[in-house]
């Protein structure tokens, strides 16, 4: 199978390239920068989209992002590399004379509000509610594709929770005030905190792309890309402490967060939703890592 990854060469792209090739299938990525596998965004508008028989969106500034300040300009970065990479993709899918089979876009479980009691899955209906749900609501409709195209390509959108690894994401930034016996609970700790292993959402993603058994949905088929585990933040601060084998009991209160990060971009950290894998784990995906301790410890190994 040929896979072409927007935002290839990023965190969760390079886990999903890994498992392509090693699985035998070709990946092109479309990145910034040209280099060997790789085209550009611009080359994608030029000439369209390579042929291919799975397209993967993964695109995005990070919202994290250290060295960026939480200002109007880096929200509207967030929105727009998101946003209009996805309607490139799309753009570009349904432009093809031999649109991909299937065509599977990342979001986030922004979506869901922040809750002690909700439980939500796929099912859940919502409605934006703050910056970040806007955006997923915005980046989930500039994946949409036209009927005729739809009807033969299978369009699934998979909603990450917070994605654990050892080559990126939150963990790289963690790992080092949590050797140091710095680490803690951010807020107060009793907040939700859906995550996944890279390599499980990346298996999820990798799933996606297969031919469906049954024909395509009329609509885009929705899979929370979350360990089925239902975890605080609180616990997962101590099961972190535990692998590395040191104390992780100095919190980093909410007004520190908001006075660092800005009033939103704290929020993500401080507040979070209980979210499940049902159709997930319905589809028949079983997960590597069922468990935070079981993913902390592969994460500090390698």
């Amino acid at each position: 199978m040929r896979v072409v990854i927007g935002g290839g060469s990023g965190f969760v792209g390079r886990e999903l390239t890994r498992f392509l090739c090693k699985s035998g299938h070709e990946v092109t990525i479309i990145s910034r920068q040209p280099g060997p596998g790789c085209i550009t965004w611009a080359d994608l508008e030029s000439s369209g989209l390579p042929p291919c028989e799975g397209a993967v969106n993964l695109a995005g500034e990070n919202f994290m992002h250290p060295l960026r300040w939480w200002n109007e300009s880096f929200k509207k970065d967030l929105f727009s590399s998101r946003i209009d990479t996805t309607r490139s993709l799309a753009k570009a899918i349904a432009s093809s004379s031999s649109p991909p089979r299937a065509w599977v876009l990342v979001t986030g479980v922004a979506c869901y509000k922040p809750s002690q009691t909700m439980q939500y899955t796929e099912e859940t209906e919502w409605n934006p509610f703050n910056l970040f749900s806007l955006l997923v609501k915005e980046w989930e409709a500039a994946g949409s594709l036209p009927e005729n195209v739809a009807r033969n390509t299978r369009h699934v959108v998979v909603r990450s929770g917070l994605v654990l690894g050892a080559d990126g994401g939150a963990i790289k930034q963690m790992l080092p005030p949590f050797r140091l016996g710095l680490g803690g609970p951010l807020g107060s700790g009793q907040q939700p905190f859906p995550w996944i292993h890279v390599a499980d959402l990346a298996g999820i993603i990798a799933r996606s792309l297969e031919p469906p058994s049954k024909p395509v949905p009329s609509v885009p088929e929705i899979y929370n890309g979350v360990a089925p585990a239902q975890n605080t933040n609180y616990e997962f601060t101590k099961a972190l402490g535990r692998v590395l084998r040191r104390p992780a009991v100095l919190p980093a209160p909410r007004l520190v967060l908001q006075a660092l990060l800005g009033v939103e971009r704290a929020a993500v950290l401080t507040e979070g939703q209980w979210v499940l894998p049902k159709r997930t784990l319905e589809s028949g995906y079983e997960f590597q890592y069922l468990n935070l301790e079981s993913a902390l410890k592969e994460i500090v190994r390698s």
